[in-house]
């Protein structure tokens, strides 16, 4: 069974016009949201909203742990009037039945679309292959996040004023762990795919050349890039990814966190170095005073909340599309 075309699955390979047209109808959700201001109710003119009783559904088959991002899609599912049915780990995947053979038993049951979050990379591309309704990536390992792409590329364009989605001449900055981050390689991607130059920056381990086969420059020394960047996006380093804290190399050469801050901590004095308009960001969980300190995180450059709003709108369209 060949992947459905309304699948959401990666960034890396789309086509322009695609990312575009997602970014501009969630673009419209959120001038829709923020209209809404604190009203729970309502719902934009969709396909999806023709009533909970005969409408379509959406399962959320999240098999790691998440907050932001299960939330977020249960949240534009529900702005959208399309019941969403949660599917936990505590499911029949517990019990030893696998991941395809549970999509398919939720596929039977009439569900639309199947939204997945799972420890292996490639989960959702595997899915995809056995089932007949459009699967959203909403993250597998250490592939994708295909959602949080998008988002981070819709709250960079708004901010520093790109609102045809052309970031010819832009140069973003990814800075940590890069290598275990699926985030940074859905950025990576979107942000090319809008024309940004991508300079990712970190530690030799957390950093390496190979990288510069997603489409990005690799970078050790933080302090040569800000200057000359338009947005920073800091990502905190994926410990369990690395075997835990206690594991060398988990922070740096040193395999200390002064260490890690010393050369790669976005402090409020390397903030200080960013040029005028440059912008902040950080998909979290962020571990404040680690890679980036409080007062960035939460000053005039910070991106951080107006990512997760954007979010929502991101989701709902991405559902729309799925939904056909």
């Amino acid at each position: 069974m060949s992947e459905c075309t309304r699948s959401l699955l990666q960034l890396r390979g789309m086509h322009r016009d695609d990312v575009v047209g997602l970014l501009a109808r969630a673009r419209e959700f959120a001038g829709f949201l923020r209209g809404l201001g604190g009203n729970a109710g309502g719902t934009p003119a969709t396909s999806g909203s023709s009533g909970a009783e005969t409408g379509p559904m959406v399962a959320t088959m999240f098999f790691e742990d998440s907050t932001r991002t299960r939330l977020s899609f249960e949240i534009a599912a529900r702005r959208l009037g399309v019941p969403a049915l949660d599917i936990g780990p505590s499911s029949s995947t517990s019990k030893g039945e696998s991941l395809i053979d549970t999509a398919k038993t939720i596929e039977a049951m009439g569900v639309a679309a199947l939204i997945v979050r799972a420890r292996p990379s490639g989960a959702a591309h595997l899915i995809a292959r056995h089932v007949g309704v459009p699967v959203i990536n909403a993250g597998d390992g250490k592939h994708e996040h295909p959602t949080q792409g998008l988002l981070d590329s819709l709250t960079f364009c708004e901010a520093i004023g790109r609102d045809g989605f052309d970031l010819q001449g832009v140069r973003v900055a990814i800075v940590g762990d890069v290598v275990s981050s699926r985030v940074a390689r859905s950025a990576i991607a979107g942000f090319g795919i809008l024309g940004a130059e991508v300079v990712c920056v970190g530690p030799v381990h957390l950093v390496p050349r190979s990288l510069e086969g997603l489409g990005c420059v690799v970078s050790h020394d933080l302090d040569s890039v800000l200057a000359d960047v338009d947005g920073v996006m800091m990502l905190r380093v994926q410990r369990e990814r690395h075997g835990g804290p206690s594991k060398a190399g988990s922070w740096g050469a040193a395999g200390s966190v002064g260490a890690y801050r010393a050369g790669y901590a976005l402090t409020v004095e390397r903030a200080a170095q960013m040029k005028d308009g440059a912008v902040v960001m950080h998909p979290g969980p962020m571990n404040r005073g680690v890679e980036i300190d409080s007062e960035v995180a939460d000053g005039a450059r910070s991106l951080i909340t107006r990512q997760v709003s954007s979010g929502v709108a991101v989701r709902m369209a991405v559902i729309e599309r799925a939904l056909g």
